[in-house]
C-alpha cells in the first residue's frame, strides 16, 4: 500500500497502553455473531476474549481499555474491520437484576451507550436462550456503562423480533447554547444525554441539505461542532463523571414539529464515525429535546430515519422522572436487527499487521 493512495494510516498497538504479546497470550482465536441494526454493523464477541478484571462493569470497562485495547484494535481495525466498524464485548454483570453486562467498542475506544447494538443483542440474548423465551414478548435487562438497559424482543412463532428498549433517563442540558464553529461561524445547538451526550442542530445551521450533501461533507461538519461544543461547554453527569463528555453530534434536518413521517437525522458518533441507523442512544436524546420543547406528548411516538440508509427507528417519551439535578424522561425506542453470519478471527504472529490499522 503506497502512502500516496491514503489520508492516513493508523497502526495498533499505540505506545501508551501495555498489551498483550503473542507468546504471553493463548493464541489468538476469537469467534463472533454478525448482526446489524438499521445498517450500523454489531460484532458480538462470544468466545475467545482473555479474561477480565473488575468487579464492576465501569472497573471492567477501564480495564479492557487499559491492559487488552489491542484486541479491540485487532477485531474492530482493519484487515478483519474497518473504520466504521462496531463491537460488543459480554461481560459478566454486577447489577444483580441484569441478564448479561456488555462493553461497547468502536475504533476510537469504549462508548457507554449504544442503543442499537442493544436492540442486536436482544435477539441474541432470547436465541441463545440466556434468558427463556416467551411469546409474545420477552424482557430482560442489560447492564451498560451508563446503567441498566431494559430491553423486549418480540417472540412468535418461534422467532425473535423487533425489539424495543427503555434506557436510563435521558435529560436536557442545555438547548439554543451558541457555539463558533470554525468554516460555519456561530451556531446554536441542544445537547441531551439518552446515555451519551451529543449536540443537535439542524442542517440549514451549516449551510447543509442532509438529503443531497455527500456523507463526507455531513461528517466533517459534524466533526466541527463536535470540537467546538467540547471546547466550550463543560458537561456534568448526575452519576460519573467520567461520563462527562460529548459523545458526537446529530445533524437533523430541522422536521422539529410533530408529523407522522420520518424526520431525518445522521450521528456522528464516538467523535468521527457515522452511524448507518437513526443511533439509538442519539434518538433518545432527540426525543427529550422534542418533548422539554413541547414537540412531542408523553407517549406518542416518532419515526427518525437515518440520514445514510434510510433504515427507522421509533421512538416515544415514556414518563417523566428526575436524574439527580436534571428534570428526565424515560424514553422507549424500537428498532430491528438482523444477523448477518458468524466469524472466526485469527492471528498469525509473523504478520507485520496483525494488530490492525486503519485508512481514511
Amino acid at each position: 500500500m503506497d502512502s500516496d493512495q491514503v489520508k492516513e494510516v493508523k497502526m495498533a498497538p499505540s505506545k501508551r497502553q501495555k498489551t498483550f504479546s503473542d507468546s504471553e497470550s493463548p493464541p489468538f482465536v476469537i469467534k463472533t455473531v454478525e448482526m446489524h441494526t438499521g445498517g450500523e454493523p454489531v460484532r458480538i464477541i462470544t468466545e475467545g476474549y482473555p479474561k477480565i478484571q473488575g468487579k464492576t462493569i465501569l472497573e471492567k470497562r477501564a480495564y479492557v481499555r487499559d491492559h487488552l485495547d489491542v484486541f479491540r484494535k485487532r477485531l474492530l481495525w482493519e484487515p478483519r474491520g474497518h473504520y466504521d466498524m462496531y463491537g460488543a464485548l459480554l461481560v459478566e454483570p454486577d447489577d444483580k437484576t441484569a441478564d448479561i453486562g456488555v462493553l461497547f467498542m468502536h475504533n476510537n475506544g469504549y462508548g457507554t451507550m449504544c442503543g442499537h447494538a442493544c436492540i442486536g443483542l436482544g435477539r441474541y440474548v432470547v436465541d441463545k436462550g440466556i434468558v427463556p423465551a416467551k411469546s409474545p414478548e420477552t424482557e430482560l435487562v442489560i447492564q451498560c456503562p451508563t446503567g441498566p438497559v431494559k430491553v423486549w424482543v418480540d417472540y412468535q412463532d418461534g422467532r425473535s423480533g423487533r425489539a424495543r428498549f427503555h434506557s436510563v433517563p435521558a435529560f436536557v442540558f442545555a438547548l439554543d447554547q451558541e457555539v463558533d464553529v470554525p468554516n460555519y461561524g456561530r451556531v446554536k445547538v441542544d445537547i441531551a444525554s439518552g446515555g451519551a451526550f451529543y449536540a443537535f442542530l439542524p442542517d440549514s445551521s451549516l449551510g447543509l441539505d442532509l438529503r443531497t450533501a455527500p456523507i463526507e461533507t455531513v461528517r466533517s461538519a459534524a466533526i466541527a461542532v463536535t470540537e467546538a461544543v467540547r471546547k466550550a461547554v463543560k458537561l456534568r453527569h448526575p452519576e460519573h463523571p467520567d461520563m462527562a463528555y460529548l459523545d458526537g453530534t446529530i445533524i437533523t434536518d430541522g422536521r422539529d414539529e410533530y408529523d407522522e413521517t420520518p424526520t431525518v437525522h445522521t450521528s456522528v458518533f464516538g467523535g468521527t464515525f457515522v452511524d448507518r441507523s437513526p443511533c439509538g442512544s442519539g434518538t433518545t436524546a432527540r426525543v427529550a429535546i422534542l418533548h422539554r420543547r413541547g414537540q412531542l406528548d408523553l407517549s406518542k411516538a416518532r419515526q427518525f430515519a437515518s440520514g445514510p440508509t434510510g433504515s427507522v427507528m421509533t421512538g416515544r417519551p415514556v414518563r417523566e422522572t428526575r436524574w439527580g439535578e436534571f428534570d428526565a424522561v424515560i424514553v422507549e425506542v424500537a428498532g430491528n436487527a438482523y444477523y448477518t453470519g458468524t466469524a472466526e478471527f485469527t492471528v498469525e504472529p509473523d504478520d507485520p499487521l496483525k494488530d490492525g490499522f486503519l485508512v481514511k
